[in-house]
């Protein structure tokens, strides 16, 4: 195994542990929740009532799908443009003819 394979695997180890030691050291115990569910729950119980309904209120699953989906879109047009500017800027354009002459 060279160097830099054992490097790579050890940063990708460190990710992992990153993530992975907060989750087994809490065991799922904590009371965090997003702070969309804090701030409806707050608004309600001040009195808030919405102006408007969602014409369209897909189910968890569906909407974490919507969501994936979005964000794998933007991702990808991120890259693409990303990638197209890199293209331009790393291009040599090709010599005019006779411009090397005299």
């Amino acid at each position: 195994m060279t160097r830099r394979t054992l490097v790579t695997a050890l940063l990708v180890l460190a990710v992992v542990a990153l993530f992975a030691v907060p989750l087994l050291v809490d065991g799922g115990t904590s009371e965090f929740g997003g702070t969309d569910a804090a701030v409806t729950e707050e608004l309600e119980a001040d009195g808030y009532t919405p102006w408007f309904e969602s014409v369209f209120s897909p189910a968890g699953e569906v909407e974490s799908g919507l969501f994936a989906l979005q964000a794998a879109l933007g991702a990808g047009a991120l890259g693409y443009v990303l990638g197209l500017l890199r293209g331009r800027r790393t291009s040599v354009p090709a010599p005019a003819a006779g411009a090397g002459e005299r």
